[in-house]
């Protein structure tokens, strides 16, 4: 039941209007008693008809005097208000209240909407910003409407939901002249698809004399093809009604009286119009011919897509009113985005007091008062640090914070790729800074008759202490635009220091019995199993299934796995990894296949086909049940080829497992196969741990040390390495196969990566730290494609060793640069 519409009287109880008062004149009786009985019986029949003509009359004086056909309200089922305390009641005001004596009666909006929408957009706009503005909110829809929603709602007496509503809007306007026209300074005309940010619409029309009349929106003339046919002289416009419309109280008050003639003269389908020549004809005030209301009410033209994207938009920033948001879910969307910001400008503003009370407290030679709040876990006294370049000194040299560089890439020390795309986080943070900066530096644009747009930065360094802040160094392109006095747009270059404080650091205590349980694994996939399946558990304890009776069912066998393993000489490096097979599949039974796919040697080389298939023959010998199997290819060397040839000898149902010779793995890596693997749904393509050169990473120990060592001085994770990948035949056929055109080395796992992006599966990228990729020195051959020689090269350079490892020995070997400068 909604609270805002009127509620009949129990049943039960009966309404008896109050009886007229009646003269009654006393004469003698002078008649016998016959006479007595036939006036008797004639005066009876007199007080029936004079009853029956006092009700009518008594009716159609209650039907005039207190059913007024000025309150707009239904005659049929619909509530019926009997004084204008109802009206009130309606948008839940106090009569008594007015701009004089309420600072809350700023505005009053009115929202048009229709019956089929007062469940969801009118619902939506009145629990986001219906309920935040600094004055009252209703919605007009037409006579036949009915909601249980709890909305303020206000049915407009022989108007319908037919459109385009020109009735429903000037009916509107008069409804609000009459009721709420000495309660407000401004009356918005506003559409149920708007979103209004109520802060910024007070802020603005507290800056305008609300005495004068007042006629803002977005002006407009029409659509190119509408030019001409809107009766419209070439000096008039009117405002676009989809972003809102706002009127001082002088303008209602001038157009309400003439609202019936502005009805019958309509000159065009379009509502807005009409408005636009109504109040120009009797308020004589034109729609504001301002550029700037074109951001300030903003109308996005993507129609339906509008704002269903990424927020974090400039145009979303700077608007007052944003139009369309058809989808009222995406309403809820958007306020709790602005409601983030609104959030943000608060901590904002405590980090500004907490440096002023600081200042203040030193000037007056005091110490800081301690704003922190330990028992509730709140701590804000580190934010009254001023801003600084200069916040800390390292005492040392691990302690220096370095800058990263960035233009169009970015340049970080501490990354494994130094030069790399800058992150999304980074470049989102980078635009949040920007877009605060701006937003400063015009904040008293208005007074001072010029505005600065961005453009781009140029180029600039951050950095980012953990307990202080960010700060940036930007060299930024601005475009400087004076609009007062002597016009003129120019660019500009200027550099910006600027600092991003950490914000209030709150403490939260978690009760011991919250906490999970620690868990001892026995294995890799039980502790993977258990990280998964934990946030489940209690999804699982809704199943209900019976035990089957019976002897213990026998475990079921772990999916074969079929390793295809490319091959060209390099005998040394195989009979490694054969190694690594054997102590890590063979001799534990691990349900898996090999199947080694030997290619021609490099030129210079020894051809060393033989004694691979002499190797896996003798260890045929030792576990006679293995499933190996050698293929010889009198070609060149092809990588696409071999794990073509090698799929080959698989069926649909199998799961392949694409490796290199220099890869070594663990039994927990084929857990992790067999669990991120799911045919038709998912393929897994693992991040592996790449080796630094051991002349740098391990003071020069080539052979014997631990490969399962991982840590930024021994190697890097190669994330955008995509040759080593787990995947059903099925899958691998299902996506287009390998591009076996493609030789040499490097190109065909780019290439069946994106074959399976565009796909319906799925990819599953994650680091392993069972898989690691051997160090071996890198000969690019010259005869490869460009962009294949390109990703060689920058493979063989990205396996020196660490940043920090490789400046270390350029300082403690000031030969090498010398020698470079004297190749020059």
């Amino acid at each position: 039941m909604n609270p805002y519409q009127y509620r009949a009287p129990p049943v039960g109880i009966e309404l008896v209007p109050r009886p007229l008062k009646m003269r009654l004149t006393v004469r003698p009786l002078g008649m016998g008693a016959g006479s007595h009985a036939r006036q008797g019986a004639l005066g009876q029949l007199l007080g029936v008809s004079l009853g029956v003509v006092l009700g009518v009359i008594l009716t159609s004086l209650i039907k005039h005097l207190i059913l007024k056909p000025h309150l707009c309200l239904t005659k049929r089922s619909i509530p019926i208000y009997d004084d204008m305390n109802d009206v009130f009641r309606i948008i839940g005001m106090d009569k008594s209240k007015n701009t004089q004596n309420s600072a809350k009666n700023l505005v009053f909006v009115g929202v048009m909407t229709a019956n089929k929408y007062l469940d969801n957009r009118a619902k939506a706009v009145y629990e986001t910003w219906g309920k935040q503005l600094p004055g009252k909110i209703a919605f007009f829809s037409s006579e036949s409407s009915s909601t249980d929603a709890n909305i303020p709602l206000i049915r407009l007496s022989g108007v319908d939901d037919s459109y385009p509503p020109q009735k429903k809007s000037f009916m509107m306007l008069k409804y609000m002249a009459e009721h709420f026209a000495d309660h407000f300074e401004y009356f918005m005309r506003s559409d149920d698809d708007v979103y209004v940010r109520p802060d910024r619409l007070e802020l603005f029309l507290r800056s305008v004399n609300s005495t004068h009349p007042q006629f803002i929106g977005q002006a407009g003339r029409g659509t190119q093809d509408e030019i001409g046919l809107l009766s419209l002289k070439t000096d008039e416009n009117f405002c676009m009604g989809g972003p809102g419309v706002i009127m001082s109280r002088a303008t209602l008050l001038q157009i309400a009286p003439h609202i019936r003639d502005c009805l019958k003269n309509l000159r065009s389908t379009h509502e807005d119009v009409e408005v636009g020549r109504c109040v120009r004809k009797y308020a004589n005030v034109p729609c504001t011919w301002s550029y700037e209301m074109q951001s300030i009410l903003y109308h996005n033209s993507s129609g339906t897509e509008a704002f269903t994207g990424p927020l974090k938009q400039r145009e979303v920033h700077r608007a007052i009113t944003l139009h369309p948001v058809k989808n009222h879910t995406h309403l809820y969307r958007l306020h709790s985005y602005v409601q983030g910001l609104a959030i943000r400008a608060a901590e904002g503003e405590v980090v500004r007091l907490t440096r002023e009370l600081d200042r203040t407290s030193e000037e007056a030679g005091l110490s800081p008062p301690r704003l922190d709040q330990p028992a509730s876990g709140t701590f804000i006294s580190h934010l009254g640090m001023d801003a600084s370049l200069q916040k800390w000194n390292a005492g040392l040299e691990e302690e220096v914070v370095p800058w990263d560089f960035f233009s169009r890439a970015a340049f970080q020390l501490g990354a494994a790729n130094p030069r790399h795309k800058i992150t999304s986080g980074v470049n989102e943070g980078l635009n949040d800074v920007v877009r605060d900066f701006m937003d400063m530096i015009n904040r008293v644009s208005k007074e001072r008759g010029r505005v600065i747009d961005f453009k781009e930065v140029l180029y600039g360094y951050i950095r980012w202490h953990p307990s202080l802040a960010s700060e940036y160094i930007l060299d930024m392109l601005l475009l400087y635009k004076k609009f007062r006095g002597k016009k003129m747009t120019v660019p500009v270059r200027r550099h910006a220091y600027m600092q991003v404080p950490l914000g209030p650091l709150y403490v939260r205590e978690i009760e011991q019995e919250h906490l999970l349980e620690p868990a001892s694994p026995t294995s890799a996939i039980q502790e993977l199993v258990e990280v998964v399946v934990k946030s489940s558990l209690k999804d699982l304890s809704k199943l209900s299934y019976k035990v089957p009776s019976g002897e213990p069912s026998i475990p079921q066998k772990p999916k074969k796995i079929h390793f295809i393993l490319p091959l060209a000489g390099r005998l040394k490096t195989f009979q490694r990894f054969i190694e690594n097979f054997r102590s890590t599949c063979l001799e534990r039974e691990e349900n898996v296949a090999l199947v080694v796919v030997s290619f021609q040697p490099p030129p210079g080389e020894e051809d060393t086909r033989d004694h691979v298939e002499a190797l896996i023959s003798s260890l045929h010998l030792d576990y006679p049940e293995a499933d190996m199997t050698v293929l010889q290819a009198n070609t060149t060397f092809s990588r696409a080829m071999a794990l073509e040839l090698g799929a080959n000898l698989c069926k649909d149902s199998d799961l392949m497992f694409f490796i290199d010779v220099d890869m070594t793995f663990t039994s927990a890596t084929l857990d992790r196969v067999r669990l991120h693997t799911k045919e038709r749904l998912q393929i897994y393509y693992p991040i592996v741990f790449s080796e630094f050169d051991p002349d740098f990473s391990r003071d020069g120990k080539i052979d014997g040390y631990d490969h399962s060592l991982i840590n930024e001085d021994v190697g890097y994770w190669r994330a955008f390495g995509f040759g080593i990948v787990a995947m059903y035949k099925s899958d691998l056929r299902s996506v287009g196969g390998l591009d076996t055109s493609i030789l040499g080395w490097g190109g065909e796992d780019v290439d069946l990566y994106e074959k399976v992006l565009k796909s319906e599966i799925q990819i599953f990228r994650a680091a392993d730290p069972g898989l690691t990729h051997v160090f071996h020195h890198v000969a690019c051959d010259h005869n490869l494609e460009t962009s294949q020689y390109q990703m060689c090269q920058g493979t063989r350079y990205s396996t020196y060793g660490a940043p920090h490892v490789l400046v270390k020995t350029i300082l403690e070997n000031p030969d090498i640069l010398a020698h470079k400068r004297s190749q020059q």
